[in-house]
């Protein structure tokens, strides 16, 4: 990552602190960003009156926040970098820096499977779905992307993540000289741009979307839109100029990943239902309604509320299983480091008799 190339919109924080004569800072950045916060923290204290405290725990995100404990500290701003503002009340003053990369890459490596993508979700609309028949439901979905729900159009839905933004009219217009009709979904209250998709939110899809271009780098987001939508993606990501599709074998692996896991707790007795104590990933609620399920089925679910989920934290409880109501991307990237199940509240679900496997997966959102 060339950090150079990022602009971190210190200047404006500078000002921000300034005109609040704020005395007291707390900078808090993602991970792949904290080799830059020394230097980030120099230049904020030379240039103004201010100290800073640097929230040096692991931040993956907005529902992320670190308030209450600079508030303790007697911390008067937070800088956030790196992500977008939430539908979350903060509790206090917060400064949001999106950190952009001034990447250009170009749309030409990418036609070519956004051509193939498209001709794809031209065959298969208002395709009918039948599942009366179990056995050929279940091939069908796992068949291929795109089948899970009935599209209308097959416009090309162009989404990015944070740092790249700034880029997203500017690729539609190239992507509409190229011949393609192009859609920039504008998803709910969690999501701050147009474009914008989150590792926990993809609101913005439209039954006219039959494809997706996503700019940005890293593939959680672009699992998840797989996932969520049952729709074609390419990834075109502006550090490397490289282009590649989210590949249908890649899919059907995790999607038999997560049958092998629903099938491993049907005959599970006891749970472990965690709830995520950050502030934007807090469903105690959902949780709620996982025990009364349990309970439902003669089954037994125990509340365990964590800020950090992490194997070493709940590997040694007496539990067969885990059912995840926190940040959904602990379930997807991480089951593999727990020693016993981890699902999501949907696949529980599944697993219980509640809903149908065959009916399409679903991917686990924080709306």
């Amino acid at each position: 990552m060339d950090l150079d190339r990022h602009d971190f919109e210190l200047d404006s924080l500078i000002e921000s602190i300034k005109s609040n004569d704020n005395r007291l800072i707390a900078l808090q950045i993602p991970e792949g960003l904290k080799m830059q916060a020394l230097e980030m923290m120099d230049s904020i204290e030379d240039n103004t009156g201010a100290k800073v405290v640097l929230a040096a725990d692991p931040c993956y995100g907005a529902c992320d926040l670190v308030h209450n404990k600079m508030q303790m500290m007697g911390v008067e701003l937070v800088a956030h970098m790196g992500h977008s503002q939430m539908n979350i009340d903060s509790g206090m003053p917060t400064h949001f820096i999106n950190v952009t990369y001034d990447g250009d890459p170009d749309i030409a490596p990418a036609l070519p499977i956004l051509h193939s993508h498209r001709e794809l979700a031209k065959s298969r609309l208002h395709q009918e779905i039948d599942v009366s028949n179990e056995e050929d439901a279940k091939d069908m979905f796992l068949d291929a992307v795109g089948r899970v729900a009935p599209l209308e159009d097959a416009k090309l839905g162009l989404v990015g993540s944070i740092q790249h933004l700034h880029l997203i009219f500017d690729y539609k217009k190239k992507l509409e000289n190229a011949g393609f009709q192009v859609e920039v979904p504008v998803g709910g209250a969690r999501l701050t741009f147009p474009g914008q998709v989150l590792g926990c939110n993809y609101s913005g899809d439209d039954p006219k979307i039959g494809h997706y271009l996503f700019l940005g780098s890293g593939d959680f987001h672009p699992i998840g839109l797989v996932l969520h939508t049952g729709k074609p993606l390419t990834m075109l990501d502006p550090y490397t100029g490289g282009a590649t599709e989210l590949s249908l074998a890649r899919v059907e692996r995790i999607l038999r990943q997560r049958f092998g896991l629903i099938m491993s707790i049907q005959d599970a007795k006891t749970y472990a239902i965690l709830i995520g104590e950050k502030p934007g990933q807090m469903r105690r609620t959902l949780a709620m309604r996982m025990k009364k399920l349990l309970e439902k089925h003669g089954k037994k679910g125990y509340l365990l509320a964590l800020e950090h989920i992490s194997p070493e934290l709940i590997d040694f409880y007496p539990v067969d299983a885990y059912v995840n109501t926190a940040c959904p991307r602990i379930a997807i990237d991480d089951s593999v480091r727990y020693d016993k199940p981890l699902v999501t509240p949907y696949e529980l679900e599944v697993a219980l008799g509640e809903k149908k496997w065959e009916n399409g997966y679903q991917f686990d959102e924080i709306p």
